[in-house]
């Protein structure tokens, strides 16, 4: 198996790593400055599926110095896993091209 095979596997959204665990999703890399969590706090039936109706997104810095609430640089909630994930993105592009 090549070395980075593992790599390949991870799920990947617009250029970084999204990883789930239960109701959390991780989008970026730990090894950069921040990442976002994302919290599925509701969800509902549609079509007999579940789809998140409430999500919250938080903006984290990476650094092994802060914990708890100071790695918290901005919160919101969103409706929907995808205005979540849309909102994630945008966070995380600014806040890695920011020097």
């Amino acid at each position: 198996m090549p070395a980075n095979s593992k790599k390949d596997k991870t799920l990947q959204y617009k250029g970084h790593p999204l990883l789930r665990r239960d109701n959390v999703l991780y989008y970026g890399s730990m090894a950069d400055s921040h990442i976002i969590m994302m919290q599925v706090l509701d969800t509902r039936k549609d079509h007999g599926l579940e789809v998140a109706s409430r999500v919250s997104v938080q903006l984290q810095q990476t650094s092994a110095g802060s914990r708890g609430r100071e790695r918290v640089i901005k919160s919101a909630e969103k409706n929907s896993l995808w205005s979540a994930m849309d909102l994630a993105s945008i966070w995380l592009r600014r806040a890695l091209s920011a020097k």
